[in-house]
Formats: C-alpha cells, structure tokens, sequence
C-alpha cells in the first residue's frame, strides 16, 4: 500500500511551518534497509555457478535491491526517470555558455519525445516523467506549468536563491512526483534534470557541504574554456561569501545556494527512501541533490545507486564524500538523467543473475574453494 502523499494535498497551500512538518515527516520515516534479506541475497548468490563475488557490481546492485525491497527475491515492476526542470538567475553572471532559452526548447523536445534520454529511457523501458518545477518563461499549455513554484531562482551571487517557503515546495512537490509515480507500480526510480546554468549551484553546494574548493567541485558545464571557467569559480565564491549558507541547515544551504529543480530532485530522493525505492544518481546536479538528502537522513545513501562518471569534476567529490562508486565510464556531460537511465538494464540483468543462473546443486558442477 502506498504510504506517500495523499493524492489530493495541496502543496501550494501550506504555510512554511506546515511544509516543514511534512518533511520532518518523510524524513524522520526512512528506515535501514533489511539487513537480513540482504543476505540471503548473497547466499543465493554465492550458490550459483562462480567464484563467490566474481560478479562484482551485480552482485552489489542485487543485494542492496534486496535490502531494500526487504525480500531475497526483489523485483523490478516499473521504472522511471523523474525529469525537474528549472532556471537559474546566475546566468546573467557569465556562467554558462548556452543562453537560458534553452532550458525550455529542450524541456519541449523531452515532451516531444526526440530527446537523448528519450532515447535510452524508452530502450530501457521506463517511462519519462516530465516536471518543470521553475522554468523561466511561459510554456503552453498552462497545465504544464502545475509545479512551477517560481519562473527561476534569483541570482545567487546578488542574494538567495529563493526563499525557504520556496525551496520546501519545490522539495515537497519533488516528492509528490515521486509519490505519483510510485503509486502507478513504478518501483525504481532515475533522477534527472534540464535547467541551463545548474551546474554552479551544484558546485557551490558540493563545495559548502563536502568543503573541497570551489576549484575541485566546478567544471567546465556547457561548454566553458579557461579563462570563463576561472570566472564561474569567482561567481561561485561570491556566492558562498554573500549569502552565507549554513552547512548544518541543509535545508539552508539549498535556499540560499541551490535551485528549485535540484530542491525537487532532494524531495523526490527522500520520498523514494521512504517508500522502500531505491533511486539511481545521474551527474552533478543530481549528485548535490543527494548530498542535500544524505545530510537530511545518512540513511538515505543506502537507497542510492550511482551510475556514471560525470566528466563533471565535481561529482566525482560529491559521490565520494558519500561514500558512493560510479559504475560506468562513458564521459558523459549532458544531464538529463542520461547516465542513470543505463544503469536500468544493469539492474535488470543483476538479479536476471539471481534468479536465473544455476546453482552448483541443480548444475551438478564441482564444488571447490574459489
């Protein structure tokens, strides 16, 4: 049974003190994974046709699905990846070398469905859960514009992202998609985002709650050639410096130096850890909303499955710091919740491996000590 958002909440009509209760709620209701299914899992496991761990990641994904499913036989029943869109008024500042148009041309080509990841969702059979959570501009029809708390954040290098009311109902509703489209049989979820500038808020975060440099959590985003590149880590750090952000309040850091699509993208993790789903990571902005999420309930990390190596730089720290492994190398940069849309069918063939692959008893293959 669903134990998520009641269908008819209004997000949008509660105070700030009534979002924080709510949240409080989801995050204080996450729980360990089962420990004890965990391992059957691997004893089913170390029963097959191999040297015992000889299947590495597999074998990693296989046990963790099962601790979280809280049985040794979890199941993949519906996949999706939950796509935030949102804008950034920090790109006035120079931090980008695409211009913020783009941000709703590409939203429209994911709805359209010619995008990269609706490419590699439809061949891993997930469906694309589009939200624009804080675009800009009008987009038509209105109805897509349901979510929008705001048209952007404010511009971080002049003063907060948003407010703290704000950055709860964009957490919040990040979490009701997530309810959504678990409530629909969805049982695995990908995280990914469109929102041209998003990658220096996600440096600032990673740098505030990690404490690298600025220099070792920002890259180079769109595109960014040397001398650009050392002008977005001086915006970074103005921004650090002005507003101030409370690295014990995540909550804080998110309002002051985040974005309202990466706020979505925190609701929509601590809403999957709190209905047992687990939820795949794709590159850096995805990687600051977890760092976000972890800080709110440490729990949360054993719901997380990383996937690719962002050439991102930043991620790399983030994932890190988390104590999480990226499972493929692709050099991937484009967002999208890309990479984390390939980890699908590694999943899938993970506990493919648990359910089918022989056992040395039913094979009557030789035992021995390997």
């Amino acid at each position: 049974m669903n134990k998520g958002f009641c269908k008819n909440l209004n997000i949008k009509s509660k105070s700030e003190r009534e979002l924080e209760l709510i949240l409080n709620d989801i995050v204080k209701g996450i729980k360990r994974p089962d420990l004890e299914s965990a391992k059957k899992m691997q004893e089913r496991l170390d029963a097959k046709i191999k040297p015992i761990r000889s299947l590495g990641v597999l074998e990693d994904l296989a046990v963790q699905l099962a601790g979280i499913q809280r049985t040794a036989y979890p199941e993949i029943k519906g996949k999706a990846v939950l796509l935030m869109a949102g804008d950034h008024g920090v790109v006035k500042e120079g931090v980008s070398a695409a211009s913020q148009e783009l941000t709703a041309q590409l939203f429209n080509s994911y709805l359209s469905g010619v995008g990269g990841i609706n490419v590699l969702a439809n061949h891993a059979g997930a469906k694309l859960i589009c939200s624009d959570i804080g675009m800009a501009c009008s987009i038509y029809p209105s109805e897509l514009m349901v979510n929008r708390i705001k048209n952007g954040t404010d511009n971080i290098a002049e003063g907060s992202a948003m407010t703290r009311e704000e950055a709860l109902r964009s957490l919040l509703t990040g979490a009701k998609v997530a309810s959504d489209a678990i409530e629909s049989g969805i049982n695995i979820l990908a995280i990914g985002e469109v929102g041209i500038g998003n990658t220096t808020p996600s440096a600032a975060l990673i740098t505030v709650f990690t404490g690298c440099s600025v220099e070792e959590a920002t890259g180079s985003g769109t595109g960014l050639k040397k001398d650009a590149l050392k002008h977005k880590c001086e915006i970074i750090k103005k921004a650090i410096k002005i507003n101030k952000p409370n690295h014990n309040d995540p909550i804080d850091v998110l309002t002051k130096i985040g974005g309202l699509e990466i706020a979505a993208m925190v609701g929509a993790i601590l809403e999957a850890a709190y209905q047992n789903v687990p939820t795949i990571l794709d590159g850096i902005i995805s990687v600051a909303a977890a760092l976000v999420a972890t800080r709110l309930n440490p729990i949360v990390v054993e719901y997380l499955i990383a996937s690719h190596t962002s050439e991102e730089k930043g991620q790399l720290k983030a994932l890190k710091y988390m104590g999480l492994e990226p499972r493929l190398l692709l050099n991937m940069r484009l967002g999208e919740g890309t990479g984390a849309a390939l980890m699908f069918p590694v999943v899938d063939v993970a506990l493919k491996i648990a359910d089918e692959m022989a056992t040395f008893e039913d094979s009557g293959v030789t035992t021995g000590d390997f």
